[in-house]
This record gives C-alpha cells, sequence and structure tokens, in this order.
C-alpha cells in the first residue's frame, strides 16, 4: 500500500498513539525510580576473615595462604588482593564484568565453608558484594548538652530507627555513635577469695540466676496454661542479691564481694559532629529504591517526630545523596529548556514562522516523555547518566525535527498552498534520508553493548537513553510531525518567500568558492593536511583522565595518625582539624568517624584512623576543589604527624566498589619483605615531589606495638596455675567477662563481670595486677610471668599470592596522563625497587587504560557500521569516502580544540567524538540525498563535470539552510551542558564540549571540502 495513502488512513489512530505514549512517559516520570548510579554489577567481592589474636606471621601461614588457595580456583576470578593483619584478613575478589554474582557469591561462601576445618578454631567469615547499596544515601547527626551519649543512642535505636524503617524502599537504618548501657559488676578478689570463690565461680553464679524457660504445659479450669519457670533477674537489686555459691554452706550475696553500678559498654571508637559527640544514623537504600522519595518521605517523618524530640536535642543532616541527583536532575532540566528556548530562535530566524518553530520544538518533550517510559519498564533509573543522555540528545532529537520540518515548508512553498498531499508527499520523499540520517547517529551506540569495564556500567545507560530517545524522535518527525503540519499551517504560511537577505549574500559566495575548490583542488590539501596533522600532534599533548570530575557540594578527609597512637590522642589530633574546618566559611557541617568506616560500624584494627564527611554551602561560594586545596594547606601547616586524604563521595565510591580509589598506585612486587618496606618509602618520597601529586600513602600499614606476656610454666605451678588458665585468667581480669544479659525497657542490657584490682595504665602497673589462685591466695602477675614491649607489626598485602605493598597518592591540579608519565620516569632510577621485585601501575589510572582500550574498539567499531551503512545507502565508494573524511576531520578538530582550550580527554570526551561519527555522518546524508535527487534519471555514463558541479553546487544552496540550522541548533542546545552551571552539572560537560567541537567545522566541511573531494576523486577516476 502507497505510504501516503496509509498515512492519511490512519491520521487519526497514529496521532492519538504518539500522544497516549507521551502522556504515558510524564506519568512514568512521576513513579520511575531515582538513584544516583545506573544499576550496576560490580564484579567484586570482600571477605573479612577473623581468626582471633595471633601474630601476622601466624595469620598469614594459618588463614590467608590457605584460602587463597581455594578461591583461586573459582572460575572468572581476575585478582585476589589480601591484606593480613595480626588475626584479621581481608581478601578483595575481582571478576570478570558479566559473570552471575549471585553464582559467584555461593562459590566463594562453599570455598570458604570447606577451608573452616583447617584453619584455626573459632574462624569466622563475612562476605559482601561490593554494589552501590553498601554506602548510605542519607545521613542524620544526634547531639545535645542535656541527654547523655546512652540516652542519645537509645533515642535513635529504639525510636528513629524504627520510624524511619518503615519508609518504603529503605533497605536498613544503622545507628552509630554514642554509648550503650551496661552493668559492671566490680569483684573485690581478696575478699572473694576470703569465701573460697573464683571469679569464674562468680561469673557462672550470674549466669545460673538469671534463668527463664518453659517446662512444659498444664490443662486445668478449661484452660491450656504454659508453665514457665521464671528466676530472670530484671532489677539492680535483683542482681545485687544474687546468692553465690558458698562451700561452708553460708548464704553469701553478690553485693557482699562486689559494687553494682550501670555504666557503658567499653568502645574504642568516637563519633562527632559539628565538634560535639553524637550519634549517627544512616540510611540504605534498597537497589531499586527512589533516592529523592525515600528523602522526602523521611523528611516528612521526622518533621512530625521532632515535636516529640526531648528538649535540647538537635537532629542534623549531614549527609545527602539525593542532594546531588535532585542538583544534577536541575541542571539537566535548565539545560534542556535553555537549549531548546535557543533552538527555537535558530529555526525562528531560519524559517521565520512562529507555528513552525513551536511545532518542531514540541517533538523534544514528547521524545522525551517516552524514552522515559522505555526506561521505567526496563526497570531503569534517573541517574545521573541517563538524564545526561537526555540532555546530550536534545540536539540530535531537534535535528529530526528541524530537516522534516524544512523539507515540508520548502515544498508547500514551492507549491504555494498547504495541502495534505503536498505534506505527505515532501514526507515521503524524505523518508529515505531521515531513516538513513536516523541509522547514522543510533547504530554507533551499537558497540557499547559489547563495552565492560566501569565504563560500559556507566555508558551503557547513557548510550540507552540516547539511542532511544533518537529512535523515538525518528517516528514523531516521519509520522506526528507532518500531521501537525497539515492541521496548523495555512496558505499564508505558504505565500512567504524563500529568498532571504542573507541568502541572497550567502549564495553566490558558496558557489564562487565551491567553483574555487573544484578548480584548484591542491587547496583541499591545504584545508585537510594542515587540520589532520595539527590534530594529530594535538593528541600527543591534550591531557587525559578517568571520570569527568563534578562539584559533588561536599567531599570526605580521611585520616591516619602514626600506628600506635592511643585513641585518646589521635582524638586531641582530630580536634585540631576540625578547628581548622571551622575557619573554612563554605563549609555548612561535617560527622566525623574515629575508628570507624562511613558507612560501615565494622571498627579500624586500630583506632588511629578514621574520616570526616564535610558538606558545603548551597551556591554562590568557592568550588569544592578550592575548598578542599584551602583546607589541606591549613592542615598540612599546623597538624604536622597525621596524614590525610581528600576525595569526592562519587569519585571515591566508584573506587571503592572498584577496587582502588585513587588515581595513582604503583604496586611494588618483591619476596623480600624488608626490601619491600624500603622500596615503598623510597617511591613515596620520590613522587612527593612531582608537581601535583598530593595525599600520599606509602601502603605500610603498621599496626599498635604488642606487650607480649610470657608466664613462665614452673612459677605458674608454684601458684597452682598453668599457662592456659593464666591466659582465661588475665583476659577476664583485663577485658572483663559477659556473665549474662538482663531484659530493660525493650533492649537487652550486659552484665559485665571485672576484677577491681585490674586498674592500671602502665606496664609497671600492669606487672603488679593481682591475681586470684583457685585456692584463694593472691600473687602479681610479675611473679609469674614476663613482660616486653614489641614493636608495631606491619600488615602483609598481597596480590595473586605475591607480596606487594601499594604506594597511592591523588592528583590536584593536573591530568593523569602528564602525571603518570612522570611518576614513570621518575620510577627508572636505580635502587628504587627491590633486587628482584617489579612494578605495576594500578588505581583508576589502570581503570582509564582498560577505558581507553575499550573506547577505541567501540570507535572503530561504530566508524565501520557507519561506513557499512553508507555503503548501503549510496553503493558507491566515492560518495562514502566523502563522507567519510568529514568525521576524522571532525575529530582532529576536537583535539585541536581540546588542546587549546584546556580540557581533559576522559571517558565522556571520548564518548562525544564517538557521537561526531553519527552527527556529522547524518548531516552529510541529507547533502547527498539532495545530489542524488538531482541526477535521478541521468546516466551514469553521460554525467560530464560541469553536470555534476551544477548538481553539486545546486544540493548545497538547497540544503545549506537545513544543515544550517541543524548545527547551529545542535551547538546550542549542547552550550548549557558545555558551561556545566550547578551543582553535579559536569559529568556530561566534556562530551558537550567534544560534540560542539566537532560540530565547529561540520558546516564547511560538508558544504564545501566533502564535495569538492567528491569531485576532485571522481574526476581523477575518470581521467
Amino acid at each position: 500500500m502507497n505510504i501516503i495513502i496509509w498515512i492519511k488512513t490512519h491520521k487519526r489512530s497514529i496521532f492519538f498513539l504518539f500522544f497516549c505514549l507521551a502522556l504515558a512517559g510524564w506519568l512514568a516520570m512521576l513513579h520511575i525510580s531515582v538513584s544516583l548510579f545506573p544499576a550496576t554489577d560490580f564484579p567484586r567481592v570482600m571477605i573479612s576473615l577473623d581468626a582471633g589474636q595471633r601474630t601476622v606471621e601466624q595469620t598469614l601461614l594459618q588463614v590467608t595462604a590457605p584460602v587463597e588457595e581455594g578461591l583461586r580456583q573459582i572460575p572468572g576470578i581476575q585478582d585476589l588482593r589480601s591484606s593480613t593483619g595480626r588475626g584479621k584478613v581481608d581478601i578483595s575478589l575481582n571478576f570478570n564484568w558479566g559473570v552471575d554474582m549471585r553464582v559467584i557469591i555461593s562459590q566463594v561462601n562453599t570455598v570458604l565453608t570447606q577451608s573452616l576445618p583447617f584453619l584455626p578454631a573459632g574462624t569466622q567469615f563475612d562476605v559482601k558484594h561490593m554494589d552501590p547499596s553498601l554506602f548510605p544515601i542519607l545521613a542524620y547527626s544526634l547531639t545535645s548538652e542535656r541527654l547523655t551519649e546512652v540516652e542519645l543512642r537509645e533515642l535513635a535505636q529504639y525510636q528513629l530507627r524504627p520510624l524511619l524503617t518503615t519508609v518504603n524502599g529503605v533497605a536498613n537504618v544503622m545507628v552509630v555513635g554514642g554509648q550503650q548501657a551496661e552493668y559492671h559488676i566490680t569483684v573485690n578478689a581478696p575478699r572473694l577469695a576470703s569465701y573460697g570463690l573464683t571469679l569464674n565461680d562468680l561469673t557462672q553464679a550470674i549466669t545460673d540466676a538469671n534463668i527463664s524457660a518453659a517446662v512444659g504445659r498444664l490443662e486445668a479450669n478449661y484452660q491450656l496454661y504454659l508453665i514457665v519457670a521464671n528466676n530472670s533477674i530484671s532489677t539492680q537489686q535483683t542482681l545485687e542479691n544474687i546468692i553465690l555459691p558458698s562451700k561452708t554452706h553460708q548464704i553469701i550475696t553478690l553485693k557482699q564481694v562486689a559494687e553494682v553500678s550501670l555504666s557503658t559498654v567499653p568502645q574504642w571508637i568516637r563519633v562527632n559532629s559539628n565538634g560535639k559527640r553524637a550519634v549517627l544514623l544512616q540510611v540504605f537504600q534498597q537497589p531499586q529504591g527512589n533516592s529523592i522519595q525515600i528523602t522526602q518521605d523521611i523528611e516528612r517523618k521526622l518533621a512530625s517526630f521532632k515535636q516529640r524530640l526531648p528538649r535540647g536535642v538537635e537532629l542534623i543532616k549531614w549527609y545527602d545523596q539525593s542532594e546531588l541527583v535532585t542538583a544534577s536532575e536541575k541542571s539537566v532540566r535548565d539545560a534542556i529548556i535553555t537549549g531548546l528556548v535557543l533552538a527555537a530562535l535558530v529555526i525562528w530566524f531560519f524559517l521565520r514562522n512562529a507555528k513552525i518553530t513551536l511545532i518542531a520544538i514540541l517533538m523534544v518533550p514528547a521524545s522525551l516523555a517516552v524514552t522515559t517510559l522505555i526506561l521505567y519498564g526496563l526497570n531503569m533509573s534517573l541517574n545521573i547518566m541517563t538524564l545526561g543522555g537526555m540532555a546530550a540528545a536534545v540536539g540530535l532529537i531537534i535535528d529530526d525535527a528541524i530537516v522534516m520540518m524544512e523539507q515540508i515548508i520548502r515544498q508547500i512553498r514551492a507549491k504555494g498552498e498547504v495541502t495534505e498531499l503536498t505534506i505527505l508527499s515532501a514526507t515521503k520523499g524524505f523518508f529515505h534520508p531521515l531513516l538513513g540520517s536516523s541509522l547514522a547517529t543510533t547504530i554507533i551506540f551499537l558497540p557499547l553493548a559489547f563495552l565492560g569495564g566501569v565504563t560500559g556500567a556507566f555508558f551503557k545507560a547513557l548510550s540507552m537513553t540516547m539511542a532511544t530517545a533518537l529512535i523515538f524522535s525518528f517516528f514523531f518527525a516521519w509520522l506526528v510531525l507532518p500531521l501537525l503540519a497539515n492541521w496548523f499551517l495555512s496558505d499564508k504560511d505558504s505565500h512567504e518567500s524563500e529568498e532571504s537577505f542573507l541568502t541572497r549574500r550567502i549564495h553566490p559566495f558558496y558557489e564562487r568558492t565551491l567553483k574555487k575548490l573544484f578548480s584548484q583542488p591542491q587547496l583541499l590539501l591545504w584545508i585537510i593536511l594542515p587540520v589532520i596533522l595539527l590534530g594529530f600532534l594535538a593528541y600527543h599533548y591534550v591531557g587525559s583522565g578517568f571520570m569527568p570530575v563534578m562539584d559533588e557540594g561536599g567531599f570526605n578527609l580521611d585520616y591516619v595518625a602514626p600506628a600506635g597512637t592511643s585513641l585518646s590522642e589521635t582524638d586531641r589530633l582530630v580536634t585540631q582539624i576540625e578547628q581548622q574546618i571551622n575557619t573554612i566559611p563554605d563549609i555548612e557541617s561535617y560527622s566525623r568517624r574515629t575508628g570507624l568506616t562511613f558507612g560501615g560500624a565494622d571498627p579500624y584494627s586500630d583506632p588511629n584512623q578514621g574520616d570526616f564527611i564535610i558538606r558545603l554551602k548551597p551556591y554562590p561560594r568557592r568550588s569544592v576543589d578550592v575548598v578542599i586545596n584551602d583546607l589541606r594547606s591549613k592542615i598540612e601547616q599546623n597538624i604536622p604527624g597525621i596524614d590525610i586524604e581528600f576525595a569526592q563521595l562519587m569519585e571515591d565510591m566508584i573506587g571503592n566498589l572498584t577496587e582502588v580509589p585513587q588515581p595513582i598506585e604503583i604496586k611494588i612486587f618483591s619476596d623480600n619483605e624488608s626490601a619491600l618496606l624500603e622500596s615503598a618509602t623510597k617511591i613515596a618520597d620520590v613522587i612527593s615531589h612531582i608537581n601535583g601529586v598530593v595525599d600520599i600513602v606509602n601502603g605500610i600499614h603498621s599496626m599498635g606495638g604488642e606487650l607480649n606476656i610470657y608466664v613462665d610454666p614452673a612459677k605458674a605451678a608454684l601458684q597452682g596455675m598453668n599457662p592456659s588458665s593464666m591466659i582465661n585468667m588475665l583476659g577476664t581480669d583485663l577485658t572483663g567477662t559477659i556473665a549474662t544479659n538482663l531484659p530493660e525497657n525493650q533492649r537487652m542490657v550486659g552484665v559485665r563481670v571485672l576484677n577491681s584490682m585490674s586498674s592500671w595504665s602502665t606496664q609497671d602497673e600492669l606487672a603488679r595486677l593481682i591475681l586470684a589462685a583457685p585456692d584463694g591466695h593472691l600473687f602479681p602477675l610479675k611473679s609469674v610471668a614476663t613482660l616486653t614491649e614489641k614493636a608495631g607489626q606491619a600488615q602483609i598485602s598481597r596480590e595473586n599470592l605475591q607480596s606487594m605493598i601499594a604506594v597511592t597518592a591523588r592528583i590536584n591540579g593536573r591530568d593523569m596522563g602528564s602525571v603518570i608519565k612522570d611518576i614513570e620516569q621518575q620510577l627508572t632510577q636505580k635502587n628504587l625497587l627491590p633486587a628482584d621485585g617489579y612494578y605495576e601501575l594500578g588505581g583508576l589510572y589502570k581503570q582509564q587504560q582498560e577505558a581507553f582500550k575499550g573506547l577505541l574498539f567501540v570507535f572503530i567499531t561504530a566508524f565501520s557500521l557507519v561506513f557499512l551503512l553508507q555503503l548501503f545507502l549510496y553503493e558507491q565508494f566515492l560518495i562514502v569516502l566523502a563522507i567519510m573524511s568529514i568525521p576524522l576531520l571532525s575529530v582532529a578538530s576536537i583535539m585541536i580544540g581540546m588542546w587549546v582550550i584546556g580540557t581533559e580527554l576522559n571517558i565522556a570526551s571520548i564518548m562525544g567524538i564517538i557521537m561526531i561519527l553519527g552527527i556529522t555522518t547524518e548531516v552529510a546524508i541529507f547533502y547527498f540525498s539532495e545530489y542524488r535527487q538531482l541526477s535521478l534519471g541521468a546516466g551514469q555514463s553521460d554525467i560530464s563535470d560541469e553536470t555534476k558541479k551544477y548538481w553539486l553546487i545546486t544540493a548545497g544552496k538547497n540544503r545549506l539552510r537545513p544543515i544550517s540550522m541543524t548545527t547551529f541548533a545542535t551547538i546550542l542546545t549542547l552550550f548549557p551542558l558545555a558551561i556545566a552551571q550547578g551543582q553535579g552539572a559536569s559529568m556530561e560537560q566534556p562530551l558537550a564540549v567534544a560534540i560542539i567541537l566537532g560540530l565547529l567545522v561540520q558546516l564547511p566541511c560538508v558544504l564545501l571540502v566533502m564535495p569538492a573531494l567528491f569531485f576532485v576523486l571522481g574526476r581523477k577516476r575518470t581521467s
């Protein structure tokens, strides 16, 4: 059936279908999930093993080595990295992208379960799949001058946590910090011994006294009763009156030999918010949750709850991931609106018709709405990549509308009237060029489906969004736009002249210029060769990076005090950092953890390290990089002796999910441990002198010193003891023993038994510690044991079963590529590496290199696909060669432009370079479709050079207006993205800049260079 008749017959149903799709898309925007990242299955597993207290060497041989051997056998594993401490091991496993992580997790658990019988008794393990849901999306702090830390924690744990957990989409609410109540039973050891009792006897008596159990059932009085033996302890008084066993048959109560007091659980962490002791609430999102909706729901619940907060309690939000999403969403919305306004001005300037301009502009929101509907149907989210894809697609969507509208307006002005037949005929005649141009900009996204790594995980979402938008923009331009033109345009619109003042001036100039290129083909070399050579030169000098750097509105500050620093001393040093933070006017609030990591409650092995999460004020303020540099210089000048490291949260989060968050990582391999330590120190010192290298960590993770207690078996025997019983007794005396737990106000309160004679703060006091023998006599620890100090040990790191130390650093003020070149040059020095050692570069630089290799494959494949498409459309190598020369010139101009303006070559800008292949090919198709239309019916052997010149010049004149419109409109729609105004707006900036730089040479290349090259090549072949 004739397509014109079909469209005419079904025009109402066609319009209603697309109207419903667009309406459904706008409704989908209200329900689609919103998150920071695309849903990505990161192929990384973290394993933590705890084998109790033992030396590093023992842990390596007894735990790390056998577990590593088993894990290496799992199929698909790429890298295995371990860090061994005193009884604790952390193992990181990286797998190939695309593997089923559910299967991998099952295999990892199987290997660990099978290894347990061969590991030290009591070894425990924990397996985590690394994904964004491991990090909180929202966090609050509770502070008070009136309430104790115990009361603050109970308020958070038993009131706020249940309240927030009920919010739809919340996976977990974690409470961190504060104090937990605990009963302390401080035993008078001499008095206890006078009754012939030991600490173990007392502990067992407490445990036995707290009994509550069902012992049977009784049926009586027509009812069934549960018989419960209830001897539970419910009050402090009951606890004090516990009867202890006595060999003399006298009644001895607990309070006769011990003091019972309500205290707190010993802990080695500190949590702070804005300089005050605080309790933190961290909210974790379910994988498909809507972070913006979750935040709004939680804010509503907290607004009503604040009325019930105790007097003097402050509830402050110090982290909100949705703010970045919201800021990105606002920036994209503003960019789309601004771009549309600018594009509308371009269309109106060239076509001088408000109705035509409105019809063309309406295609953009309609296409984006249907794109949102498709994302919703595919269970995808609105995130920084899909939102960026929509913003970047606006220019390409408007292109389809512009060229179709221009074709229609040219036809109706030529006819002098607006008829349905004229509009549909124009649509039919332009179907193949429109289809070819749409395919050219769509097929470039196909190779991205085979791209792995972080680049594939993130930019697949962007490419999927853009491809969907372009597909539907084609259908809107082909089917809907002609219907709207038929309904809204009148004969008055057809009477406007196609000639304008600008046209009358440009057409003669264009004709003269093209004729000159025809007659003097050597001029093409003077145009093409300098661009290619300069582009090649610029490629070698342009800076390179990985992910685009953007202002997230906050950052984290990691700190490490010298190894072995006590908690109180670390707290003193970090308080000085807080004082420096308070001097920065751009900082709104902060939270601080010591001995904890952000997002987790698992403590470090030593309490000498932690982090800050710092939140900046809204704009206007200084950029995040300037604030970081200011704070870094203040800390380095005023607080020596503490190592610091800065990173923005999203950047750090992505790095943690892929193993190493630092851009610089120098991995040193050697079997000589002492040589490794020496080499790491030297390399850290060498790279510290390289411009732009900051936050250097030498990779030597030393733990605190040890105090070894050697029990002499002979001396212990004289006291009626042996080394084993002595060690058990010391554990009870030094840290206490949890005898039982008491239910109290919907919580369980522990009961800890302590020795009153166990108070000590120095090594000498510990040596004089009084212990009680089984027969009741007392003796000091130093009478049976020797105490010696031992320096702290360094953790042992291994990668793929080889000993390794990784020196890491970050970059400030320079691009990654140039810094890495300087580092590689410095590493050629002698005596930096161990004699049997070598180094490898890892970190984000390794991720960048893998991404660049993948994107090079995508570029070559996309170029080949576009080449094949042109060959299929025209079946003439001359036309295809002429067309494909334009993307190459555009790529060269992009390199020159990026070099001049100082923009980095990263994965976003490379995506822009790949997209320019399709964009420039699209307008080239419009040109040659006009050329073929002019030459239609002429015999191929009868074409003279003069006739070909005439057709090429005429085609250029006819397509000058639509090509100019699409070029200027695309540049202007991308301009708001290129200037990156607002928080979170920089992710797509390099992509927009690259496309704009390529489009700047599109107009002269397509209208002048391409036809001249086609003519010259054809003439040479004929001769």
